[in-house]
């Protein structure tokens, strides 16, 4: 087995648009130290979990190869959570020589003449487990699990992938999410009990986000958050308002007013398209073919945001819904094209590869920690160095702490109490999301049911990027929001994270500026009650993000900043001295590199 085993010239690991998916011919230094790994010992069993665009189908081919050269496997099964990336293994493992059947079906019996194996979803193996476990025993086989924890979502598959492969001779499982949101244990997967006597999944090899950024393997994310002011009636018919993302209002009041920003009939999610669209022109200056994805929560939305898109970009986007029977043709003209949209109905979000995606909107309100990640990996794969991704969110607190934890690593745990959710990770309706993904049931039009959104505005509120907050808000439109947008669409991370601290430095200095004309105006002798709820809910978020970053509890750096800055606790403080705060905590963020 050499460098060059697939043919051609060897590439630097860092430059996968060079090859097809899956089949650059040189290992990045993840893939070969898994690869040392896995052929030291031989196991049966193996578990890789690698990132989202790190390149997890390139490692699996070639230990494909390895096996069937040397005997021994001479028959290889691909488990997939769908029929597109069925279509995508069997296309990238033909580049290496491995022929693979995509279009077997369970009635056929038997795979085509001249293949060496199939690829099936994990739903075509639950529904006859029998089928193959039958062909598994005919040979020696190796079953590739990809993005295996679809194995855990029901007790059925999670029996029927056992019973099908349980004779397999050799079964790699990988995966860029090793957590599921219930305690469901996936199949062929190890568990070892932790110092709490909790079971967590055991990797055998694991490359992580922020590994992987270090190496430029994947780009570096920037989260574009926009917040706002929403208006809805409930089902009582009662109006209500609230800021997206205020921090003192119930779960109920985030959800309808995160509803309400999503509405096609609102002012928000235009304002937030059109922001979109000017970064993706932005990064399209050095990247000119670099693309954009909208990820909507159903049919209806998703049409809507296209017919929005075409009127700010005079071009119809590339339209992707679950129930339209050329959605993997459609994916695979945009990823060969240039078309500067697409828009999709969450199925989007997992395994789907469109390396020149470098803008998303999250216009969905699916917030499950699964999700989220799945989703982003859309927009982190590398092609060359210094590409970026920029993903525009709603400022709602369960985002904004997945986008602040990008780089932590988590293990799927059993074992856990069902009312666990202090972290944000667990809940047990979560386990219901891998179904919505794959088609919209009537629950949609249920939840949609509750409330009639009125209105919506939309407002700049900060960017999120390595577990650091840049920007002071702004309006729709204003330099503050420019500042960011027009971040150059080719750098690397450092270069980055350095560009956001001096655009928040300048806006910092601007307000300075404007500050001497607003103190020269006379002071109400009644205090704005409005004034100083919103001050205090925006030193609650920063004080948040300020604690995400250092470890610090809350409690603690408010404390420190009431000594810093003196005077009351933040519910007795007036506006100066809520202002002096959080002028202190930016000063920390511009500080801190």
């Amino acid at each position: 087995m050499t460098e060059t085993l697939f043919g051609g010239p060897t590439l630097p690991p860092a430059y996968p648009e060079r090859a097809a998916w899956g089949t650059a011919p040189k290992l990045r230094a993840w893939q070969q130290e898994a690869l040392d790994r896995y052929l030291a010992s031989s196991p049966r069993d193996f578990l890789a979990v690698a990132t989202p665009g790190a390149g997890k189908t390139t490692f699996a081919l070639r230990i494909a190869s390895t096996l069937i050269d040397s005997g021994a496997v001479n028959r290889v099964t691909i488990v997939a959570p769908t029929d597109h990336l069925k279509r995508q293994w069997a296309d990238a493992a033909a580049k290496v020589g491995i022929a693979i059947d995509p279009n077997f079906k369970n009635s056929d019996g038997q795979h085509g003449r001249g293949f060496i194996g199939v690829a099936v979803t994990y739903a075509q193996v639950a529904s006859k487990p029998l089928l193959h476990r039958a062909k598994t025993e005919a040979a020696r086989t190796l079953v590739i699990l990809d993005e295996i924890h679809h194995g855990g979502e029901a007790l059925s598959w999670g029996d029927g992938l056992r019973e099908a492969f349980d004779p397999a001779v050799r079964r790699l499982s990988l995966t860029g999410t090793p957590f599921r949101s219930d305690t469901s244990p996936i199949p062929f997967v190890e568990y070892a009990e932790d110092r709490d006597g909790i079971r967590r999944s055991k990797a055998d090899y694991t490359y992580g986000y922020g590994n992987a950024l270090r190496d430029h393997v994947v780009r570096p994310v920037m989260f574009m958050a926009y917040s706002g002011q929403m208006r809805w009636r409930t089902s009582a018919g009662e109006e209500m308002a609230a800021s997206l993302g205020e921090a003192a209002v119930t779960k109920d009041i985030t959800s309808h007013a995160w509803r309400t920003a999503l509405n096609p009939a609102g002012e928000w999610i235009p304002a937030v398209l059109a922001g979109a669209d000017r970064r993706l022109s932005e990064v399209r200056r050095t990247v000119p073919d670099a693309g954009g994805l909208v990820i909507a929560t159903d049919h209806e939305d998703a049409r809507a945001y296209a017919g929005q898109l075409k009127k700010i970009t005079g071009e119809s986007p590339t339209v992707i819904l679950s129930d339209d029977a050329k959605a993997s043709s459609k994916i695979e003209e945009f990823s060969a094209g240039d078309k500067r949209w697409m828009v999709a109905v969450r199925m989007v979000s997992e395994g789907v590869d469109v390396p020149r995606l470098s803008v998303g909107v999250y216009a969905t309100s699916t917030s499950t920690p699964l999700f989220f990640a799945q989703a982003v990996g859309r927009f982190v794969r590398a092609r060359k160095r210094g590409e970026t991704a920029s993903v525009f969110l709603p400022s709602v607190p369960q985002l904004m702490a997945l986008a602040n934890s990008m780089e932590m690593e988590r293990d799927h745990a059993l074992d856990r109490p069902e009312k666990e959710d202090g972290d944000g990770l667990f809940n047990p309706e979560d386990s219901l999301m891998d179904e919505a993904n794959r088609e919209e049931k009537a629950s949609d039009s249920l939840t949609k049911g509750k409330f009639e959104a009125l209105d919506s505005r939309a407002s700049f509120d900060r960017v999120l990027f390595d577990g650091g907050e840049f920007g002071t808000g702004g309006e729709v439109g204003s330099d503050d929001e420019m500042d960011f947008l027009g971040i150059p669409g080719l750098l690397d991370a450092e270069q980055v994270g350095t560009l956001l601290r001096q655009r928040q430095h300048e806006q910092l200095n601007r307000k300075n500026r404007k500050a001497p004309a607003a103190d020269a105006q006379q002071v109400p002798a009644v205090p704005d009650h409005r004034m100083l709820m919103d001050l205090r809910n925006e030193l609650a978020k920063n004080v948040a993000a300020w604690a995400a970053r250092t470890g610090t509890p809350h409690g603690v750096v408010h404390t420190k900043l009431r000594t810093v800055c003196g005077g009351p606790p933040v519910a007795q403080a007036n506006e100066e001295q809520l202002k002096s705060r959080l002028r202190k905590l930016q000063d920390w963020f511009v500080g801190r590199k």
